[in-house]
This record gives structure tokens, C-alpha cells and sequence, in this order.
């Protein structure tokens, strides 16, 4: 990383080092083929897989949904075997009843039936006329009406042989061909029953699977628990473990504010419409309630049948009306403020991965892969956010940001985008202090920034852009008031101004750094002064006046091996300015085993400088506490 030293020409190591990279990028290009055709090898499965893997994915959901249920039972001292059954059972029953209730209310309206359906297409018949008498006024108002003339006969022109031949047949005694019709047998009472059960058989045979087999997998949950922990995580168990148990958590507690939810809406329209006079609410408002765990289309479709009878049992369309204000209305109420504050960040999904993921599964596996879409993407982003092998589905479909806010700052600076970096630093400075805000976003992006250039990936005009757009912001944001913490607010005051230096380093960013750590030494009502790494060189540091220089701050981004430039560098500047105090601001980042060269006591000696220092808060603290307090700045009396 550049810094107070030149980089030095190895070409033997340079040589070693592209060919490292060329290997470690081939790598990465490998691993990234081998991930899109696992991807694409998966998706093929689950398309193909249909019939077997969704009675398996619903039975796995339903353990989920009844496993608090299991529980529940298992604290009241039932064994577990019969504690899932029970559930299940219960669950079974539930729907019974439902079905029943649904049943009793349709077989209600069926005697009505007839009438409804003539009202209903009387009033499409009288909305067909209007249109066209509509369509007609406005085509004769713009002239463009058709002369109405009398229509073809039919048989002329070609179709006049084909007409006429019979009849000349006819006439000449030709012979009709006898028309036979060919009867089917009637059907047995096999082939009846066969007919009539062949829709309801394969939706039965599922469910008895996912019965059976969510019975099995609530009974054996620890068992299969270890079994997954075994092929997926047996290195990790801590982190496999809490992976399990988040999915479990989080997937039980959706579908329990789901279930509420949607039962509090059934009954919310059920009791709007026996107010509005439908027949039959508790129905609809059943319907209401299943149809609304359908992703984005279950409200309208529950609308559409108790609207269609609204306009079958009045004489107008204001019931119809009324009833899709109702359904909106309780949608929307529903959906915009009951769900997020009942769910809030419980599942994790951001909205437009919900969306998509609805897309996805219903193209897979159908209306079921509709309904499921939510709960299975909520399964690949609690393993995408404990499990580093799954992490771009948490990165894909999780509500987190995808970006930290340091890799968001450097991104707008990269986009040419200073007024979002700008609006970022404002949001964030509503919660932390300007010093704390620069210490953990601007100085760390001025480091990627700094291993960009490094490896080459900036070009002059870049560096140049990117340097001026962090130097602007930097800029704007000192009409925010520095605070460097509690401990010194009182300090600040017993301070008399004093005149400091601020020496940048070698790398092209320093001179960013050197420019915010002045900004909040001078908001404290000191005289700061910036200056560049060559303004103290042998040959010009005559010019910089040592007389009433309280300290002389060198700041840099952390150059590795850089002992000896910095060592003269002070030595010069020592002998320059006796009196003056030198601190050393390194900012840079960890070693491989998470050491930098600050932490070396023997380094730190043998650099000869009063103070050093690694973030702009800790550096502004011991100006401000030491500006007029000598024996803090004593040499080496922070390093013995």
C-alpha cells in the first residue's frame, strides 16, 4: 500500500505475484462455473423431482407449523409419538369442520341459484347495449360510421355450385347417403365411480403422504436434526445448530402471525358482509381467509365471488360496489400496517425477493409452489446467513443491505455520486458523533480505495475524481460539530488555542485523511494547517516556521515496511522544530493473524515519535487533552 515510502521494483517477486493472481483467478472463474451448474442442476431437479419432492417440501412445512402444537402437548407430560399424532388429528378435524361449514353454506345458495345467474346476465346483456350504443355515438361523432348496405346472400359467388348441386340432384333422382350414427355402450358403474373419483384420488394420495410422512418427521425431529447436522455441518456444530434452530424459529413464528392474520381477515369480511346483506358470509369470509395464503392474488380472488353476488341479489351494483370497497379496504389495512407491525423483520425476505421467489415457485410446482414460495426462500436465507457456502441467498433475498455503509460510501464516490454519499453521512451522523462517522466509514473506504490503486485498478483520471469527490464531501461536512467524546467536552474550553501542523503522507488519499483530522482539531478552536509530504522534505522544510508549533501531526494510511522513511521523517522534523510535539496517525489494516506493525512495542520505540496513533478520535483526545500539558506529550511516555 503506498504510503511515506516508495514502492520497490522486484521483478523476480512481481513476476512470482501475477502468476499467483493468474492461479487464484482461474480458481475463482472455475468455482464460479461449478456454481452455475450446480444452480442450473438443481433447478432441473426440482422441476423434474415434482411428484415426489413436493409432498416432502408440504410435509416438512406442515412439521414446522405443528411443531409448536407437539411441544405444547409434550410440556402436558404426553409422549411425543401420540403428541404428533393428536396434531395432526387435530388438524385433520379442523378441516373437517371447515369443510363442512363451506359445504352447508353452498348447498344454501345452490336453490337460489338459477335466478342469480339469470340477473347476472341481464345486467352483462344491458352493459353490452350501453357499450355499443356508446361505441356508436362516438363513431358517428367522428365520422368514421359504415354505410349499412344489404348483406351477401348466402350460396352466391363460389358457394353458388355448392348451393345449387343438391337440388340438380335431386331432380335427376340421385340417392341420399344414409346418415348412421355410432352410440357408445352405457357406462358401467366402474367406469361411473372410476370418473367421478379421478380428480379427487391424486390430491388424496398427497395428502395421505404428507400426513404420513409429517407424522414420521415430528415423531424423529432430533433424530433428523442430527442427520443434517451430520452431512451438512458436523465441523461447525454451533454454527449448524443455531442455523436449525433460526430456521425453526422463524418459519413457525411466519406462519403462526400468517394464520392469525389471515384468520382475523376471513373474519373482518365474513362480518362485513352479513352487514352489506350477502348470503352465506361465513363462507365467503372462510374462502377470504384460506385464499389470502396465496401471495398477492388470494384477495381478489375471494372478492370475486361474493361480488358477483352482490350484483345477482340487487336490483344495481351498489352492493357490488360496497363489497370491493370492504375487500380493499381490509386488504390494505391488513396488509400495510397489521403485517408489518405483527411481522416486522421476523422473516428476513426483502420485497422484491418475495416477489420473485413467488414467480420462481409457482413456475416450478404450480399454484402449491405459489403458496410455498414464501416459507422455502425464508429456508435459503436463514442457510444463506449462517452458512458461508449459501451466503448469496442471503445476499439475494435477505432484507440486510447488501452493502456495508463503508462499501456504500466508496460505491457512490466510484458512481460519481457525491450527493448520495453526502445524504448517507447525514442519515448516519443522527446516531453517532462526525469524529466516530469518519473513524468507521471515510477512512475505511480511503483504504479500499487505497488497494484499488494499488493493484492498478485505478487510472489517473480516476484517482484524480475520486480524490476530489472525497475531498467535497469531506468539505460539506463540516458544518457538523466534531465531538471527540464526553471525557474532553470540559477540556476543550481550559484549552488555549494553539497552531498545529498536519503533515499528509505519500498516498494519494492522505491528504484526505490529514484534511478531516485538522476539521475537528479546528472545531475544538485550534489553528490547523495542512501540508503536503513534500513541503517537509530536506529541501523545503525550512520554510515551515517553528516558532509557537504546539505539535506536528503526521497522517497516513498505514504503509507496510515503512520504518525507515518515517523514522528520518521525524528525526528531521524533530530537529526542525525541537519544542514542537510529533504525532504519528497510521491508519491501515490488520495482518493475516489480525496485528499491524502499532502493535509491536519495538516499533513503536524505535519510530521516535511523542504519540502514535491509529483513528482520528483517539488522535484528537490527545491533542485536545495535552495541547497545554507538556508532560503528556513527553517522548516515548506513551510507549514505556
Amino acid at each position: 500500500m503506498p504510503g511515506f515510502n516508495d514502492p520497490a521494483d522486484d521483478f523476480g517477486q512481481l513476476d512470482a505475484s501475477d502468476a499467483l493472481q493468474a492461479a487464484q483467478s482461474s480458481a475463482r472463474d472455475m468455482r464460479k462455473l461449478l456454481n452455475i451448474a450446480a444452480a442450473m442442476a438443481t433447478v432441473t431437479a426440482l422441476y423434474f423431482g415434482k411428484e415426489v419432492l413436493l409432498p416432502i417440501t408440504l410435509a416438512v412445512i406442515l412439521s414446522f407449523v405443528l411443531s409448536p402444537i407437539v411441544n405444547g402437548l409434550q410440556r402436558l407430560r404426553l409422549p411425543r409419538a401420540p403428541a404428533a399424532v393428536l396434531a395432526v388429528i387435530a388438524t385433520l378435524a379442523t378441516f373437517g369442520l371447515v369443510g363442512t361449514l363451506i359445504g352447508s353454506q353452498a348447498a344454501a345458495l345452490s336453490s337460489d341459484a338459477p335466478q342469480y345467474v339469470r340477473t347476472i346476465e341481464g345486467k352483462i346483456q344491458n352493459i353490452q347495449g350501453y357499450a355499443v350504443l356508446k361505441l356508436a355515438a362516438l363513431t358517428k361523432a367522428f365520422g368514421t360510421g359504415v354505410r349499412s348496405g344489404n348483406p351477401p346472400r348466402i350460396g352466391e359467388g363460389a358457394g353458388q355450385l355448392t348451393g345449387r348441386q343438391p337440388a340438380k340432384a335431386d331432380a335427376q333422382g340421385a340417392r341420399r347417403p344414409v346418415q348412421v350414427e355410432i352410440q357408445a355402450a352405457p357406462p358401467t358403474p366402474t367406469e361411473i365411480a372410476g370418473r367421478v373419483l379421478s380428480p379427487v384420488v391424486g390430491p388424496l394420495e398427497t395428502a395421505f403422504i404428507v400426513l404420513v410422512v409429517a407424522i414420521f418427521i415430528l415423531i424423529q425431529r432430533e433424530d433428523l436434526r442430527d442427520r443434517v447436522i451430520r452431512l451438512f455441518g458436523s465441523a461447525d456444530l454451533h454454527r449448524t445448530t443455531i442455523a436449525l434452530d433460526d430456521a425453526g424459529q422463524r418459519l413457525s413464528k411466519y406462519f403462526l402471525s400468517q394464520f392469525a392474520v389471515n384468520t382475523s381477515f376471513g373474519a373482518v369480511i365474513g362480518v362485513g358482509l352479513w352487514l352489506i346483506g350477502i348470503p352465506s358470509p361465513a363462507m365467503f369470509g372462510i374462502l377470504a381467509g384460506l385464499l389470502r395464503f396465496v401471495p398477492y392474488i388470494g384477495s381478489f380472488l375471494a372478492a370475486l365471488a361474493p361480488m358477483a353476488l352482490g350484483a345477482a341479489i340487487s336490483p344495481g351494483w351498489e352492493l357490488t360496489v360496497f363489497v370491493a370497497l370492504l375487500f380493499v379496504g381490509v386488504d390494505t389495512l391488513t396488509g400495510y400496517v397489521v403485517e408489518p407491525l405483527l411481522y416486522g423483520h421476523s422473516t428476513g425476505l426483502s420485497p422484491i425477493s418475495v416477489i420473485v421467489a413467488a414467480i420462481f415457485w409457482a413456475w416450478l410446482w404450480g399454484p402449491v409452489g405459489l403458496i410455498l414460495s414464501t416459507p422455502l426462500t425464508l429456508c435459503f436465507v436463514v442457510l444463506g446467513r449462517h452458512i458461508k457456502a449459501f451466503e448469496f441467498f442471503d445476499v439475494l433475498l435477505g432484507d440486510r443491505p447488501a452493502l456495508s455503509p463503508v462499501e456504500t460510501f466508496y460505491q457512490r464516490i466510484l458512481a460519481d455520486n457525491a450527493d448520495e454519499a453526502l445524504a448517507q453521512a447525514e442519515r448516519m451522523l443522527g446516531d453517532k458523533p462526525l469524529v466516530d462517522y469518519y473513524d468507521s466509514v471515510i477512512v475505511q473506504s480511503l483504504r479500499l480505495a487505497a488497494q484499488d490503486e494499488a493493484r492498478g485498478t485505478l487510472d489517473r483520471g480516476r484517482l484524480v475524481k475520486i480524490r476530489r469527490l472525497m475531498l467535497s464531501v469531506i468539505e460539506d461536512l463540516q458544518l457538523f460539530q466534531a465531538d471527540t467524546g464526553t471525557a474532553h467536552s470540559t477540556a476543550r474550553t481550559a484549552i488555549a488555542p494553539s497552531r498545529i501542523v498536519c503533515v499528509a503522507g505519500r498516498g494519494p488519499f492522505d491528504g484526505a485523511l490529514a484534511t478531516m483530522f485538522a476539521q475537528l482539531l479546528q472545531s475544538a478552536g485550534h489553528t490547523v494547517r495542512v501540508v503536503s509530504y513534500e513541503q517537509v522534505a530536506r529541501e523545503s522544510i525550512a520554510a515551515l516556521e517553528p516558532d509557537g508549533l504546539a505539535a506536528i501531526a503526521l497522517i497516513g494510511l498505514n504503509p507496510a515496511g515503512a520504518t525507515a522513511p518515517i523514522r528520518h521523517l521525524i528525526r528531521r522534523l524533530r530537529m526542525h522544530a525541537p519544542n514542537s510535539r510529533i504525532l504519528l496517525g497510521l491508519w491501515g489494516g490488520q495482518g493475516s493473524e489480525g496485528t499491524t506493525e502499532l502493535d509491536d512495542a519495538d516499533w513503536r520505540r524505535s519510530i521516535g515519535a511523542d504519540e502514535i496513533v491509529a483513528s482520528l478520535r483517539e488522535g484528537t483526545q490527545r491533542l485536545l487533552a495535552g495541547a497545554d500539558d507538556k508532560t503528556i506529550f513527553a517522548p516515548q511516555a506513551a510507549l514505556a
